[in-house]
This record gives C-alpha cells, sequence and structure tokens, in this order.
C-alpha cells in the first residue's frame, strides 16, 4: 500500500513539475486609446457633406449603398439609399454606424477580432463588419458613419471617404 501511494505521489509531482515549467503566455497589447467624444454632435449640414463624399465614392466605383450618419449619441441625422442598393443594407448601415459610436472605434476592429477568435464582440452587441466608421471634428468625436451593400471591404472604402471629408 506504501509503495502504491509512493508511486502516486511521484507521478503527481511529476506532472505538476511540467505544468510549472510551461511560461505563461505573452500579455496581449495595450488597445489604442479611443478618440473622446466631443461636446457638440455632427450638424445636418456636415451630415450631407459626409454623405455626398461617401456616395461620390461609392458612384465612382459603380457600387449601390446605403449610407448612415448618426450623431455621437447614436441619435440619427441623415440616411440615404441610393437606387439599386438592397433593402437589407438598410439596418445593416445602421448598425454598424451605432456599434462605431457605442464604442468608439471603427467596426473593422471587431470584425478583426472575431478573425482571430475573439468572440466578446459579438456578445457586446458590436457589429463586426468593416464599413463603420467614426466622425471626427477637431480630434473628437461628433458622430459616426454606417456603410452597407457591397463588401465589407467595398462597404470600408465608402465609410472612409465619407468620414475623411468632415476636417
Amino acid at each position: 500500500m506504501k509503495k502504491t501511494f509512493a508511486l502516486i505521489a511521484a507521478g503527481l509531482a511529476m506532472a505538476g513539475g511540467s505544468a510549472l515549467a510551461q511560461t505563461a503566455p505573452a500579455a496581449a497589447p495595450a488597445p489604442a486609446p479611443q478618440p473622446a467624444y466631443s461636446a457638440r454632435v455632427i450638424s445636418l449640414a456636415e451630415a450631407k457633406t459626409v454623405v455626398a463624399a461617401a456616395e461620390a465614392e461609392a458612384r465612382k466605383n459603380n457600387w449601390s449603398m446605403v449610407i448612415v450618419i448618426l450623431e455621437s449619441n447614436g441619435a440619427q441625422v441623415l440616411a440615404e439609399k441610393m437606387d439599386g442598393a438592397q433593402y437589407g443594407s438598410n439596418g445593416v448601415a445602421l448598425k454598424k454606424a451605432q456599434t462605431s459610436a457605442n464604442f468608439r472605434r471603427p467596426s473593422s476592429f471587431f470584425q478583426e477580432q472575431v478573425k482571430s477568435g475573439t468572440l466578446n464582440p459579438i456578445f457586446s452587441g458590436a457589429t463586426a463588419v468593416e464599413g463603420g466608421e467614426l466622425i471626427l471634428s477637431d480630434g473628437k468625436i461628433v458622430g459616426s458613419i454606417g456603410v452597407s451593400g457591397g463588401s465589407a471591404a467595398q462597404d470600408g472604402v465608402v465609410a472612409r471617404a465619407g468620414a475623411g471629408a468632415l476636417k
């Protein structure tokens, strides 16, 4: 009986020793700081400028898109459905804009997280598809844009073109 316990103890010691010798996984890099919300929100005139730039990019590439502009607090300012855009893109564009405004980062950030195996964005309500971007003025968030109608990459191109129109 003593011999059995000695063998079990030796086996446990050897198994535990190899576990202790393993190195800890590397710490994840710190996330980039997100811009702050502005005290003001995007105006209708500014939203029209953003939509015009996004629409011009979409037309240049012969893409039919839905473009949604939100204030930084999530209130809708403007929505445009280009001729020929699919009906389902209305809700998707809105969710992409909401994701960017709510989480202070582009929706593509969450897409990359999901690609790497992190499912937290899905459980937090984020739309993990490229096409949602922040609209900044003086480095602060005044609104967001959501675009849908093409591939995720196409939506992102159009959203960035729109967001870049406001300086």
